[in-house]
């Protein structure tokens, strides 16, 4: 293989090739093969390479990539094709000797550079094949989104959706073919949204208007924001599970026995780059807590395991932290111990006397911290009011 790289993706806006630089336009003067999406091979118009139409759906494409490796190829993608574009995926399985990018201007520096918007406060989301749910912890009244759309359809449903979640009143600046000339910009409310002919690529302004309901940023969010039939670690035992849990940038979690998912949902709203391993044996609470996670959009990075733990955690990524929600015993503590990288974090709640004493043997030998919470909450008495305890709860944390 040649020591130049064989592979370069280029990053092409509406303009076509009025918008190349010159190193993009030296490296189709050379290419072999020109591979990328028919509406982009039609935008640079005749070339004296050889020319591939991206396959649909878009897996299809990579082996027909890689079937010309080590010829000089030139890969065609929108805009930045490493900012919500195909250009992580192109690179995935390459060596960084063999290949190079020239990406152009993101269809996101263009929305921002006709709405006045400031980019480092915007948040931007590409949902060209992903549920218009991911949008759940961005929406509150006054933020500011711009969204990536699949067609004029996707943006009729943004908009059906923004209403049916309170906020009927946002503004919707509609992006069509930005950068090229057919270049449009319209704006129309979400309730009754009626624009048509709406033209691809399409990207969405959103600006939030309404009374809808909105995610808190702090965890320990309600228990109504979450279907469960009672299996659900209430809101301030989760906020100091989740305290305990300490989730960090890029960290993986366990979470077994997870009734609606509440923990595991909260690890995975902390931060975009979490993921989760939720481990629930009842089909109707696994069903139920794919559906919670779906509704927050966080289901992308969530793995369910239909099954009980210990023998549920065979063949798992390891993790940086476990919590053990339900079907506490000591076999299932002694898998997880040896199971459980040097540094990873352990938390289990205890409701149970003999789960107690478990917990209570285990900070004895493995040290930890054992903290446990009496909540009580203001009930009717008569005619008055009176204090109503919940369980008490005995949690251990500890650090492997």
């Amino acid at each position: 293989m040649s020591e130049a790289p064989w592979l370069t993706i280029i990053g092409l806006g509406e303009d076509g090739p009025d918008g190349l630089t010159g190193a993009s336009r030296a490296a189709l003067e050379v290419a072999e093969i020109v591979i990328g999406p028919p509406r982009h091979l039609a935008l640079l118009g005749p070339l004296q390479a050889e020319t591939i139409a991206w396959p649909v759906p878009f897996a299809e494409g990579i082996p027909l990539l890689m079937a010309h490796r080590g010829r000089q190829v030139v890969a065609l993608a929108s805009g930045d094709p490493f900012w919500f574009g195909a250009g992580s995926v192109l690179v995935r399985d390459l060596a960084p000797g063999e290949w190079r990018a020239f990406p152009g201007v993101s269809t996101f520096a263009l929305a921002a550079a006709r709405l006045g918007w400031p980019l480092e406060a915007t948040p931007c989301l590409g949902l060209h094949a992903a549920p218009l749910d991911r949008l759940r912890p961005v929406v509150a009244p006054g933020v500011r989104a711009l969204v990536l759309l699949r067609d004029g359809a996707a943006v009729a449903a943004l908009a059906e959706w923004l209403a049916r979640q309170g906020f009927g009143d946002s503004r919707l600046h509609v992006l069509e073919a930005l950068g090229g000339p057919r270049e449009r910009v319209r704006t129309a409310t979400a309730q009754g949204f009626a624009l048509a002919d709406i033209a691809h690529p399409v990207c969405a302004g959103v600006d939030v208007v309404g009374q809808g309901r909105v995610l808190a940023l702090a965890t320990g969010r309600t228990d109504d924001w979450f279907d469960h039939d009672g299996q659900i670690t209430k809101r301030p035992v989760r906020a100091l599970t989740l305290s305990a849990l300490a989730p960090c940038r890029g960290e993986h979690l366990w979470d077994i026995g997870a009734g609606s998912g509440s923990v595991a949902i909260e690890w995975l709203l902390a931060g975009p780059d979490l993921t989760a391993t939720a481990i629930e044996a009842d089909p109707a609470r696994a069903a139920r807590l794919m559906g919670n996670a779906a509704r927050f959009g966080v289901d992308h990075r969530l793995r369910l395991v239909e099954d009980r733990a210990p023998e549920a955690l065979a063949g798992l990524a390891p993790p940086e932290a476990v919590f053990i929600g339900g079907g506490l015993s000591a076999g299932l503590l002694d898998t997880l111990w040896a199971a459980m990288p040097p540094g990873a974090r352990l938390v289990a709640n205890a409701v149970t006397l003999e789960s107690e004493a478990l917990l209570a043997q285990w900070q004895a030998d493995k040290g930890g911290d054992l903290l446990r919470i009496e909540l009580a909450e203001a009930a009717p008495l008569g005619r008055r009011r009176g204090w109503r305890s919940a369980y008490p709860i005995m949690q251990w944390s500890v650090l492997r």
